[in-house]
């Protein structure tokens, strides 16, 4: 386990992370960043949906000046999608240092381009075709980018780019540091990490083929502000024996911990602020049972070996798929079954199909409960346990003073009493949970089955992909080139959340 604190980050950068959830490094992130930040060339060979931009792009924020007004760091994306995502990922990787990112990709209106590019960004994360159309003209200066970066390369290979990526490259200053990432590593693209590159190191992470078996899969798509009351109903119906609860922050650990116990439930939560103390005395209540519910970060829940976990629950699905697999790996353990539950926020259905491509397993899709299928579900455990006394007889010290009750108020209202006696009526106490932003996905092109062939147009741009009219899909950026008061560069946000 390698976390971002052990890398010999930037404090600054360090705190975007820690905001966006991010405390421990994924396998190419933490072989990346260590050269890179040497300033080394690193050819890089990972599949998507293993943190790829963070790989690349911590490094190149850590060296940037931001005082000085210009483009420092250039990454060359292969489609308007991807450039814009990867330009919101730097935004906010960026944001307490003060860090200013523009996507640049065709479709957009030249001169509001240049117009942006005339502010100084530190940044400019842009498409092939639109970039070399700007070097043409004269209207973006790259001579002093100290970091180039070429995301997906194999797909700027596929899609006619490869010629339009080696002028670019001979367009930047040679003092440069060049990072190369590429899910696959054809000659073509080797033959850039030879001639254009500086003795580059070989990071290599092959995405791991992973299984999963004993586990009953599912998820429910929900609204972020509706997480928490879904949770409850759910935990309400399931009855857990034990169950432990992924969050993707600190801070949301403690807000779901507590949310729980205002609504009555036999919660604690563990994560990395805790002392060492206080987290082995959760664990032990957890595994003696005198907690229920354990709410935990990745990084705190790493090594837990308690065999009796009936469920997990991941309130916030992770970025890494194989963080996925080790989370729900808590239960169905020792040859029993398990469930686990994900909640999906709208956003983020192409990255829960990245997580089925890779652990070969379909989740299936079910409802959020309603308030009134968590009350009944309350009554039915109340009702099984009524059934097991029935059935274990033992009764007789009991049958005079029930036919007392029953001559008195009759058969059925004693009944009701008993069950409204052993069923938990949960408080219905308000809790606000703090909203986080939903795990963004930079899926390859050919898996999102976008790239249709096309032409390239007018604009230099591969066409065939995005949404509707060529215009990109996107779940922030709409293009619309308008700085923030962060000081990067947004278009208008969609908050379906």
């Amino acid at each position: 386990m390698t976390t971002f604190s052990s890398l010999g980050i930037s404090e600054p950068i360090l705190k975007a992370l820690n905001k966006m959830g991010f405390e421990e490094a994924t396998p190419i992130q933490a072989e990346t960043i260590p050269f890179a930040l040497e300033g080394k060339d690193v050819l890089g060979q990972a599949q998507t949906g293993t943190g790829k931009t963070a790989a690349f792009g911590i490094p190149m924020i850590n060296k940037i000046d931001r005082s000085k007004r210009q483009i420092q760091g250039l990454v060359i994306a292969p489609t308007r999608e991807l450039a814009i995502q990867v330009g919101e990922e730097l935004h906010r990787l960026g944001q307490f240092k003060g860090i200013r990112t523009l996507p640049v990709y065709g479709g957009q209106h030249m001169d509001r381009q240049i117009r942006s590019l005339k502010e100084g960004p530190h940044i400019v994360v842009a498409t092939p075709g639109r970039l070399l159309d700007h070097i043409r003209r004269k209207t973006i200066n790259i001579s002093n980018v100290h970091t180039a970066v070429l995301d997906e390369a194999d797909e700027m290979l596929n899609m006619g780019f490869i010629d339009d990526i080696r002028e670019i490259l001979s367009s930047i200053p040679e003092e440069r540091q060049t990072l190369l990432f590429s899910a696959t590593m054809p000659k073509e693209i080797r033959d850039i990490g030879t001639k254009l590159m500086k003795d580059p190191t070989e990071v290599k992470v092959k995405a791991k083929e992973m299984t999963v078996t004993n586990i009953d899969q599912s998820y429910i798509e929900v609204q972020e502000r509706q997480k928490f009351d879904t949770l409850s109903n759910l935990l309400d119906i399931d009855e857990p024996t034990l169950a432990i609860i992924f969050g993707r922050t600190k801070k949301r650990v403690d807000e779901v911990t507590e949310g729980l116990q205002a609504r009555g439930f036999r919660a604690e939560g563990i994560h990395g602020d805790l002392t060492q103390g206080k987290r082995m005395s959760v664990l032990n209540k957890f595994k003696n049972g005198r907690v229920e519910i354990l709410v935990a970060t990745d990084v705190a829940a790493r090594g837990l070996d308690i065999s009796n976990v009936t469920h997990v629950y991941n309130f916030d699905i992770p970025q890494d798929p194989e963080s996925y697999v080790h989370r729900i790996g808590r239960t169905g353990r020792a040859g029993k079954t398990g469930r686990a539950v994900s909640f999906i926020t709208p956003r983020e259905i192409s990255h829960l199909h990245l997580i089925e491509k890779t652990t070969k397993s379909k989740i299936a899709r079910k409802d959020a409960p309603t308030n009134d299928e968590a009350a009944q579900g309350q009554q039915q455990i109340a009702i099984d346990k009524m059934m097991r006394t029935i059935e274990n007889k033992d009764l007789k010290a009991y049958n005079e003073k029930a036919n007392d009750l029953i001559n008195q108020f009759g058969a059925e209202t004693v009944v009701a009493a008993a069950l409204k006696m052993l069923t938990k009526e949960r408080r219905n106490t308000p809790v606000r949970i703090t909203s986080l932003a939903p795990v963004s996905v930079k899926g390859s092109f050919k898996d999102k089955k976008k790239y249709r062939g096309g032409s390239r147009g007018g604009n230099g741009d591969r066409r065939g992909y995005g949404g509707r009219n060529g215009k990109p899909r996107s779940r922030n950026y709409q293009g619309q080139g308008k700085r923030n008061n962060s000081g990067g560069y947004r278009g208008k946000r969609n908050n379906d959340n």
